[in-house]
């Protein structure tokens, strides 16, 4: 009998301490157990801890969502940065091969104009060449007077072409020139005036 009561005290006092323990727990804040303990406040005239402590506030939890969702943008954001500037290199070096491109087709095409002037003038040299051929020729083969007088028509620096012509076919052919003697036959002004004249441009007057 003894223990038994000793048993039963000691449950007593543990539903006494357990009961004190939530009604101070709840009182505090840390737990809510308001609704069962509430006939026994108000019998005691006691209200609960109902401001918020440090134990009961929301805890700060960290939204790591949001977070990365953040991070992501910022990714985001800085990839865009660097695609603008790579775009903008590639604007900058596509202007200045553009630049280098027109500057190279500038370049050809006064490359070719000079070549086609070149073309054009060798080819006014080696028609103007077999036409005064063609009238050396011609001219050796009609008589002196005749030859003279066709000269004189001329301009003074056809008849030097024409007499350097003869000489060089009368080489070629291993013949005697009729140059000399067809100034023979000329005025003696004109004679002297185209004489001095291939002696002061041996090649050409042009």
């Amino acid at each position: 009998m003894k223990s038994l009561g000793k048993t039963i005290v000691l449950l007593m006092l543990i539903i006494i301490m357990a009961l004190g323990g939530l009604l101070w727990f709840d009182y505090l804040g840390v737990m809510h157990v308001r609704t069962v303990f509430a006939p026994l406040y108000k019998v005691l005239g006691k209200n609960p801890q109902t401001s918020v402590t440090a134990t009961s506030s929301a805890p700060i939890v960290a939204d790591l969502d949001q977070d990365r969702i953040d991070k992501q943008l910022e990714a985001i954001e800085i990839h865009r940065q660097e695609l603008e500037r790579r775009e903008e290199d590639i604007a900058s070096k596509e202007k200045l091969n553009e630049q280098i491109a027109n500057e190279l087709a500038s370049r050809e095409k006064s490359q070719e104009d000079r070549e086609k002037t070149f073309n054009q003038t060798v080819k006014q040299y080696d028609d103007k060449n077999v036409n005064i051929e063609q009238i050396a020729t011609n001219l050796n083969g009609m008589t002196p007077q005749a030859s003279v007088n066709i000269l004189l028509a001329m301009d003074d620096q056809t008849v030097i072409d024409v007499l350097r012509k003869v000489e060089e076919l009368a080489a070629r052919n291993g013949t005697s020139s009729m140059g000399s003697y067809w100034l023979s036959l000329m005025p003696a002004e004109r004679a002297a005036e185209i004489q001095r004249k291939m002696l002061s441009k041996p090649e050409s007057l042009d």
